[in-house]
């Protein structure tokens, strides 16, 4: 999947919500070393999957900045958010509440320039930076694993 425009995004948001699916926004954390791109990967908290900081629209951001949120209080990364998704990619919740119902995530690319210790959700989730195809076999999710794959940070907006 291509890069969506953010108006594209916006028209998509508001079907979703019409039509009762549920949408989460997630960051893809990348850096640059030795020429070579890597991606950090967290742990959920409750089955220590390896996959984004992701997390729920919020009020007054949009949603490439709500993912920037997220990156922060998950990861403890702070950088420079991408206006454009880059893919999506959808899971049904094992846990909590919403357990079993389906999510549409919209994955947004945040190149890093700031990774701090003392975060949020330090101490509850594993973090790791890794080169976009050893990160991509540790997420289980076929969707997510492809997008991850296939990042190339050389072609955002």
């Amino acid at each position: 999947m291509g890069q969506h425009d953010p108006k594209a995004v916006a028209t998509m948001l508001r079907k979703s919500t019409k039509t009762g699916s549920r949408v989460q926004f997630a960051a893809l954390p990348y850096r640059m070393r030795k020429g070579k791109p890597q991606i950090m990967l967290i742990t959920s908290r409750g089955t220590k999957q390896w996959l984004l900081p992701k997390g729920w629209p919020m009020a007054n951001f949009k949603p490439h900045k709500a993912a920037a949120q997220e990156a922060w209080e998950e990861a403890g990364v702070i950088g420079k958010a991408h206006k454009r998704c880059i893919g999506m990619y959808t899971y049904r919740k094992s846990r909590g509440v919403h357990r079993g119902k389906k999510f549409t995530v919209l994955i947004y690319p945040l190149e890093v320039t700031k990774s701090v210790n003392a975060f949020p959700e330090h101490g509850q989730r594993q973090r790791k930076w890794l080169t976009p195809k050893k990160a991509a076999k540790r997420i289980l999710n076929p969707d997510l694993e492809k997008i991850v794959r296939t990042f190339d940070c050389k072609h955002i907006d």
